[in-house]
């Protein structure tokens, strides 16, 4: 895969690749070359067998602030309509993206995580954030609808309806312990041991059926508009085709023999 310009980008022996916004004296906030070279790797990490967990944080004090004052906001404003749409499904598609990626996406929040960047770590899988990770949707704030990137589908599906209505409707930030509580953030910890309980918890998950937990996710995308009984026969479905696969086999031989399982 093309090394991206915009970003760090790190990939291991173990299979987890790191994005790390670099942009720490700006918070990280994202230009649009951010945005295109960001939805460009998650498109690219589809096909990338090497890859099987993605961990995006940022640098410095701050996960993402969101899009650039200067480079986006202000830029936006000479457009018209059709330019202004180019952006909005610009940014529409990274989450499409994210989404569709068949591997864990872990977001590892090391600081404040507003607007976009609040919307990329609500379309990650998981969570973990730093005592220090205060969340804000707050398009409100600066005049726009609290539906940006997604964060009116996803949002309310995470945090319920009452809740996720609040906090779009204020734009106010949530502290890390408050976000954890609603069920926003899976794991809060201290700053110093972020970068560890991230490690671990992607290690975890790069041990796994790639295929199973890809699957996995396949199913959580899709049956978040199914009815009860499309959804059990979907399950039904995914669950025999994961069963001719050779990992349900390996898992099966590792319990027998006692040792652990050493999946694809």
């Amino acid at each position: 895969m093309k090394q991206p310009a915009t970003f760090l980008y790190e990939q291991d022996d173990s299979g987890i690749a790191t994005i790390t916004l670099n942009r720490p004296e700006r918070l990280n906030a994202l230009t649009f070359e951010v945005y295109r070279e960001l939805t460009d790797t998650f498109a690219a990490l589809r096909d990338d067998r090497s890859v099987r967990v993605v961990v995006i944080t940022g640098s410095g004090r701050a996960f993402c602030s969101g899009g650039d004052v200067h480079d986006i906001i202000g830029e936006l404003f000479s457009r018209n309509m059709e330019g202004l749409l180019e952006f909005t499904r610009m940014t529409c598609e990274l989450i499409q993206n994210m989404r569709a990626l068949p591997k864990p996406v872990i977001a590892s929040l090391n600081g404040t995580t507003a607007g976009a960047g609040a919307c990329i770590a609500l379309a990650s899988d998981i969570r973990i954030a730093s005592e220090e990770a205060k969340i804000a949707f707050l398009f409100v704030k600066v005049g726009l609808a609290g539906t940006d990137m997604a964060a009116s589908y996803l949002l309310p599906r995470v945090v319920g309806l009452s809740k996720a209505t609040e906090m779009l409707y204020t734009g106010d930030f949530v502290r890390a312990t408050e976000a954890e509580r609603i069920g926003l953030y899976n794991r809060v910890v201290p700053a110093d041991e972020l970068a560890t309980t991230t490690r671990v918890f992607a290690e975890k998950l790069a041990r796994g059926p790639a295929f199973a937990l890809g699957k996995t996710k396949e199913m959580l995308n899709r049956e978040l508009d199914m009815n009860f009984q499309t959804a059990l026969e979907s399950e039904a479905q995914a669950q025999a085709i994961c069963m001719q696969h050779p990992d349900y086999r390996e898992a099966y031989e590792a319990f027998v023999a006692k040792r652990e399982a050493k999946f694809q």
